[in-house]
């Protein structure tokens, strides 16, 4: 799917989607860096930095901290070619009216923030390099509203609204900016959840780590601010 080998930054690297992520990329002959909070479960699933993958144990929304680390993949690799920002999170809550500050600031700092605070470190470096591309991991949730799910579905509208906005900035500087809308991830953990639910009608995360690649690459070249609903069967 690409000619040459890149250098594909990865956040959320050592969850489900991430490692699956990261098993696609490395399969095409690309460099790796692994951006996760939990340094020891990276390490778990990925191993030790090698000459082809750095390890990066980092709070996001640490701007010195991202700063810094993207820096040092520059230095180390020369570049970045693709961000890929997997990080985030689900969690329930209660009817809209009854939602507290925390919940819903938690919502949009894992899922919404953490896509600002990586672009503001990546973009100017692609903006330099004359090029990238970068996909955002969104939700079907995006696209309409569920009940106990407000804070949710708002904080990933917001990626999906960050990535039109950002397609619309930078699609004339050579960077493209996409997202795919996943339905339920099947996961070992929302299996666990819901045990009563047909794990064979959700997205298995390699699947999702194809479509992802798949914006990543030349192939996609001409799509821009695109928000990609990834089913299943559901």
């Amino acid at each position: 799917m690409t000619s040459k080998p890149r250098t594909i930054m990865i956040t959320g690297a050592a969850g489900n989607l991430g490692t699956a992520a990261a098993k696609v990329f490395s399969s095409q002959g690309d460099t790796l860096a692994l951006f996760d909070s939990d340094g020891a479960r990276l390490e778990a699933v990925h191993g030790a930095d090698s000459a082809r993958q750095m390890l990066v144990a980092v709070d996001l929304l640490n701007k010195l901290a991202v700063e810094s680390a993207v820096a040092e993949i520059v230095r180390r690799f020369g570049g970045i070619d693709v961000l890929c920002n997997i990080a985030g999170g689900f969690a329930m809550g209660p009817a809209v009216h009854e939602i507290d500050d925390e919940h819903w600031a938690g919502m949009f700092r894992i899922n919404a923030s953490t896509v600002i605070a990586t672009a503001r470190a990546v973009v100017p470096r692609m903006l330099a390099a004359g090029g990238g591309k970068i996909i955002n991991v969104s939700a079907g949730s995006a696209m309409s509203g569920k009940a106990n799910m407000g804070a949710y579905c708002s904080a990933k509208a917001a990626v999906l609204r960050l990535t039109e906005s950002m397609a619309s900035e930078l699609r004339e500087k050579g960077i493209n900016v996409n997202c795919v809308l996943p339905s339920v991830i099947d996961t070992p953990q929302n299996r666990a959840a819901m045990p009563k639910a047909d794990p064979k009608r959700w997205v298995a995360p390699e699947a999702l780590a194809d479509v992802i690649a798949f914006l990543a690459s030349d192939a996609a070249r001409a799509i821009h601010g695109a928000g990609l609903p990834v089913s299943g069967l559901s």
